[in-house]
């Protein structure tokens, strides 16, 4: 006997069609969900959700949450969905962004993907003159001591952002300076929130600060960060502002681009920006 998909289809594979139905179903949720209602949705026995969940869990497409006893999509399921903003189309479209905004404050800038619990630096815009940074492209660095990773790490859901620091020894010290605590940087992260805007000041490179502003997808997720690196001497608060607002405005602007959208952020200030 052919076996039935929970859309109703036979033939195929039947574990491939229930893993990827389960996947698309904690897709569609907008929070992490237990597994009955998950068997419920898709018309499979728990059993066979359960055993399936497992080997997600194991794989990290899914995490699991013991104390509220529910299911919610992993970091490898993120990774795989941001990988098509990863590809050269983002890379393309953010590159007249970017040299626009050199073009508006006179310092490098750059576009960076989360990739695990790194950024990776996939454009580079130099300013004339400026001498060449650490970011380069391919180069990768701690998300959690970057502009652009925090940033990104700030509009990730919680689990998320726990699984990817479950401990001490996920934060790595280039210079003694950071967040080493998850406590510390979830902190962090909610100031990024609030002002829509991350920053780092000689974390990264000593003598070099950068603030960085997300890029959404369509659904509102972070897709990448846009950030301009500045020697931290030569630039004064005011300016510094000055650089959150342009480098804020050249995210909306890329968001723009590929067809994405803001987060609703309770209490943004700067999120989402005026025009010019």
């Amino acid at each position: 006997m052919t076996e039935a998909a929970p859309d109703g289809r036979t033939g195929g594979v039947p574990a491939a069609r229930q893993t990827l139905a389960l996947l698309q179903a904690l897709a569609r949720q907008p929070g992490a969900v237990p597994a009955a209602a998950l068997a419920r949705e898709l018309g499979l026995p728990r059993s066979t959700t359960y055993h399936l969940l497992a080997e997600l869990v194991a794989a990290g497409f899914v995490v699991h949450l013991p104390e509220e006893r529910r299911y919610g999509l992993g970091v490898s399921a993120f990774e795989i969905g941001s990988a098509y903003s990863r590809q050269e189309p983002l890379a393309r479209l953010a590159r007249p962004v970017l040299a626009r905004l050199v073009d508006a404050v006179g310092h490098s800038a750059h576009l960076a993907v989360l990739h695990g619990r790194e950024v990776l630096y996939v454009v580079e815009q130099r300013a004339p003159g400026r001498p060449p940074l650490v970011t380069d492209v391919g180069v990768r660095l701690p998300a959690q001591l970057t502009a652009s990773g925090r940033a990104i790490l700030a509009d990730l859901p919680h689990p998320h952002v726990r699984a990817l620091f479950p401990d001490a020894g996920a934060f790595v010290d280039r210079h003694g300076v950071g967040p080493q605590r998850l406590t510390e940087l979830r902190r962090l992260l909610q100031a990024v929130r609030r002002t829509g805007v991350a920053t780092e000041d000689g974390e990264v490179t000593p003598g070099f600060a950068s603030v960085a502003a997300a890029v959404h997808d369509h659904a509102g997720r972070p897709a990448a960060g846009i950030a301009v690196t500045f020697p931290a001497e030569e630039v004064d608060a005011p300016f510094r502002a000055e650089l959150a607002r342009r480098v804020g405005r050249a995210a909306v602007e890329l968001t723009r681009r590929i067809n994405g959208r803001p987060p609703q952020r309770l209490g943004s200030q700067t999120t989402p920006l005026p025009g010019p």
